[in-house]
């Protein structure tokens, strides 16, 4: 079964971009499967940040000292008692009175981003070759049922564990979409 090895070759890397990524998204209520989100508690002190006395630079030299290795964006007052900084990885929020706030930043993940950006079909033509690669995964799965013969084949074990992969997903349908049982 030529089609089934070459089809295998073609489609390894996308299978592994594909089944990492299926793996972070199917835990996407757990976590973050694109960025890693820190946040940290931080508390300021109130003469830092009068508001009458806050400008550009001031909030600067407040990044460097909480945030060091971010670069300032832009910041603005959501409220009478909120500092609200933009960084180019998070926020800083900070409540002027109290002086108590946090600070959150955000990095992509260096693997699962641009996999699960992969997944997510993010241009046209990427919705093309994604379009042919589930055409040949649906190939692969017909062409793998009869590579092996004999015992081991489709007429033998392999029918077994054929029916397996079958019925699980009829089970799961029946259980949690047609509510039979």
């Amino acid at each position: 079964m030529s089609i089934h090895r070459d089809l295998g070759y073609i489609f390894f890397f996308l299978t592994v971009i594909y089944g990492l990524s299926g793996i972070a998204l199917n835990h996407i209520k757990d976590w973050n499967p694109s960025y890693i989100v820190k946040y940290q508690d931080i508390e300021v002190d109130t003469n830092l940040i009068l508001k009458e006395k806050l400008n550009r630079n001031k909030i600067i030299a407040l990044i460097k000292i909480y945030a060091p290795n971010e670069k300032f964006k832009n910041y603005y007052f959501p409220d009478e008692e909120t500092l609200k900084i933009f960084i180019e990885d998070g926020n800083i929020s900070i409540n002027m009175k109290s002086g108590q706030g946090y600070l959150e930043t955000s990095k992509r993940r260096p693997i699962l981003h641009p996999a699960n950006y992969l997944h997510y079909n993010p241009r046209k033509w990427w919705t093309t070759i994604s379009d042919i690669y589930a055409i040949s995964l649906i190939i692969l799965a017909f062409s793998g049922l009869f590579i092996l013969k004999g015992k081991n084949g489709i007429t033998g074990r392999g029918a077994w564990l054929t029916g397996i992969g079958i019925i699980v997903p009829i089970i799961f349908l029946l259980l949690y979409y047609y509510k039979v049982f």
